[in-house]
């Protein structure tokens, strides 16, 4: 077997531990080094070599080749700062004077940094119910309406889990000359690859699932168009936005365990969402892999799993679900998501999250403990939550 052959039919699984390692020889490491300079050695014209390191560097490499398999582009990633660097550079993408169409309910630090580019730019941000792909498709071309250049899809969103119909939007969106972008953080590449139902450009918080131990900021944007990817590395390059060589090493290393951390934390984030639409103590419980989720349909038909994210609303409101954060002891109340360790918070503390999300609701972040011993300690909590009678 060639080794194109093998890069096409291995699974995701072995490629989280395959990709970017050293080519097998003699001798030679099994990982890769962490290389620390700045600037390298060049005289005269320079060439496709390294010259210097806010270009390119190598210990980038591997992770970039290691993203770029999973997604199954055809070029390496890019890697960034951080989620946000990424998506930044993403966003830039749309023409000054057009419309970014982007999920009501996304990341908000992605929301206001397209409402801010929108402003400086002359453009707007029309702001859509992501799962209604007619919806979607209206608000690509509106009469009247600054046309869209850029599509940006969370799926499912953050923090409200819904499931877009990627394939269905991107070719709508394809069909009106308008660039589709996911941010797959959530779903992961071994949950879905957008690249392959149309999308242009996939944006990942590699600090989260694909990082995996909430020890690193860094982020990836990924694409198959050289010509976007020439424009995103140029935007990295001008900005600064770029990542430190331990930060890419340490991100490699923890891909590596990707497919192991996701089967058990979608596992077990299946389960206690079961348990938990059944607890006497839970208003509403939602995850796309519950028959009642609105999209459950639609996401067992389009994605290889259903994340490891649940959303909950205690019976008691914003202040039960306060108690609850105080009372955990296995989970841990953060911000951050998509680590090793289970994670909890309620989102509307947050002074920009959107309205609509509502004020009693927990975004739980499964984690790879025991899964009784998670149910044990929300069960408690729950119950500590109750307000005194």
């Amino acid at each position: 077997m060639t080794t194109e052959q093998q890069r096409t039919t291995l699974s995701p699984a072995t490629i989280a531990v395959a990709a970017g390692r050293p080519a097998h020889a003699q001798g030679a490491p099994v990982n890769p080094p962490v290389v620390l300079t700045s600037t390298y050695v060049s005289t005269g014209v320079p060439g496709p070599e390294m010259l210097y390191a806010r270009y390119n560097t190598e210990t980038w490499l591997p992770l970039e080749e290691a993203v770029g398999r999973l997604e199954q582009a055809e070029l390496p990633a890019l890697v960034f700062s951080s989620g946000m660097a990424a998506i930044d550079a993403v966003l830039r993408l749309a023409a000054p004077g057009t419309a970014i169409v982007a999920p009501r309910h996304a990341y908000l630090a992605t929301l206001t940094a397209a409402h801010e580019l929108a402003g400086r730019e002359g453009g707007a941000v029309r702001e859509v119910d992501i799962a209604d792909t007619d919806a979607v498709a209206a608000a690509l071309a509106p009469a009247g309406e600054p046309r869209a250049s850029v599509l940006w899809i969370e799926s499912p969103t953050n923090p409200m889990l819904e499931v877009a119909d990627v394939p269905a939007v991107a070719a709508a969106a394809r069909a009106a000359g308008v660039l589709t972008v996911v941010d797959n953080t959530f779903a992961t590449p071994l949950g879905q690859r957008p690249l392959s139902q149309g999308a242009d450009v996939v944006v990942h918080s590699v600090t989260k699932y694909l990082a995996g131990h909430s020890d690193v900021v860094l982020g990836a944007a990924v694409t198959s168009d050289p010509e976007l990817r020439a424009r995103l590395h140029a935007r990295r390059t001008t900005g600064g936005a770029i990542a430190g060589p331990w930060e890419a090493w340490l991100a490699l290393r923890g891909l590596r365990t990707l497919a192991l951390r996701v089967e058990r934390s979608q596992a077990s984030a299946l389960e206690l969402a079961t348990r938990l639409a059944g607890h006497p103590l839970v208003a509403e419980v939602q995850h796309p892999g519950l028959p009642t989720h609105p999209q459950h349909a639609r996401a067992a038909e389009t994605m290889d799993g259903f994340g490891s994210i649940i959303t909950l609303r205690p019976r008691g409101g914003a202040e039960a679900a306060d108690a609850l954060t105080r009372a955990v002891r296995v989970w841990v109340p953060a911000t951050s998501l998509g680590g090793v360790e289970s994670s909890l918070e309620r989102r509307r503390r947050l002074p920009a999250e959107a309205a609509t999300v509502p004020e009693d609701l927990l975004r739980l972040s499964v984690g790879i403990e025991d899964v009784e011993d998670l149910w044990t300690d929300l069960d408690q909590a729950l119950h500590a939550s109750v307000p005194a009678s």
